[in-house]
């Protein structure tokens, strides 16, 4: 993989979501200042504007690109002969593919350090209802989601979740007119994590995988049950499976599977693809399955077969 010379920060997000705002204020932050010169390369026209004398004091030019198929390899190097920047800052369309600018081919040197996404919480569960699949394709790969616009009566654990099954890393923030909002999930969870036993029905084993991964020490040495599916990793030890769920990311035809590692003397002996109703101890380990970071390990004390779900599908409310 070529070295990256020249960062690039790609900052998405749809019309008036607060992508000029948000760099407007990032631009003239001091933990954002280098010595070099920044190109700005505008994608989209909304109703905040760009000062000048605040471009020139970060040292940036400005240019705009106004068309998709204007953006190509071949602009992007006039962009590097003229310009030499020392880094590059794009403010992406919401309506061109985020996934189609990454695959691209850049100039030299060039490539994605990160991609923040915007969203205005007011209008996010029209773009969800209207638009999933560029939203989806908008954050898959994004590095952080910043929620804007919140208020008390937004439904914010919820979004939360719904990027999360999209995207397991990204960093989500929500903020309101005031700043960021720290204190968004002392919401009760729909089981009860102090039980003997925590019982997670079908139709919370979303809000549960999701809790569970942000958030792995409140369940280290606690007992869980649920009804999962089965998978058996290619390669995975004789002790290994994965019980989990499918989760839809954009539409039917985009899903993805969510499960932790389980260990289980009799893994071998289990049909993929089955059902079972699984009790387990939860352990947090540094795994190789998890990149060599910190998860949720299942230690499984019951395997009980049982019939599929109705409705094998994850969801998040």
């Amino acid at each position: 993989m070529e070295e990256i010379v020249t960062p690039i920060y790609l900052i998405t997000g749809f019309l008036e979501s607060g992508k000029t705002t948000f760099l407007r204020f990032t631009l003239n932050q001091e933990y954002f200042a280098i010595d070099g010169k920044t190109l700005l390369i505008l994608c989209e026209e909304g109703e905040e504007e760009y000062d000048e004398s605040e471009l020139q004091e970060s040292n940036t030019v400005v240019e705009t690109i106004d068309k998709e198929e204007d953006l190509t390899y071949e602009r992007l190097m006039s962009m590097e002969i003229i310009h030499r920047p020392d880094r590059v800052v794009i403010e992406y369309n919401g309506m061109w593919l985020v996934s189609k600018f990454l695959e691209m081919r850049k100039p030299s040197g060039w490539g994605v350090d990160q991609q923040i996404t915007c969203v205005d919480a007011s209008t996010y569960q029209v773009y969800m209802n209207n638009m999933k699949s560029l939203f989806m394709d908008m954050v898959r790969d994004t590095d952080m989601v910043i929620f804007n616009r919140c208020t008390t009566e937004d439904p914010l654990s919820s979004y939360r979740r719904g990027i999360k099954v999209a995207n397991q890393r990204a960093e989500i923030i929500f903020e309101d007119e005031e700043g960021e909002i720290d204190d968004i999930f002392g919401e009760e969870m729909p089981f009860d994590i102090n039980a003997p036993v925590i019982q997670v029905l079908p139709e919370d084993y979303g809000i549960w995988f999701v809790d569970a991964m942000d958030n792995p020490e409140k369940y280290d040495g606690k007992t869980v049950r649920f009804k999962a599916r089965v998978v058996r990793p290619k390669g995975a030890p004789s002790r290994y499976f994965v019980p989990g769920r499918t989760a839809m990311t954009c539409c039917a035809d985009d899903t993805t599977f969510l499960g932790y590692l389980c260990v289980y003397d009799k893994a071998a002996g289990l049909k993929k693809g089955s059902w079972v109703d699984l009790t387990a101890k939860i352990a947090v380990e540094r795994r190789r399955e998890y990149q060599g970071e910190e998860g949720i390990v299942l230690y499984a004390t019951i395997v009980k077969q049982c019939e599929p779900l109705e409705d094998e599908m994850v969801y998040f409310n």
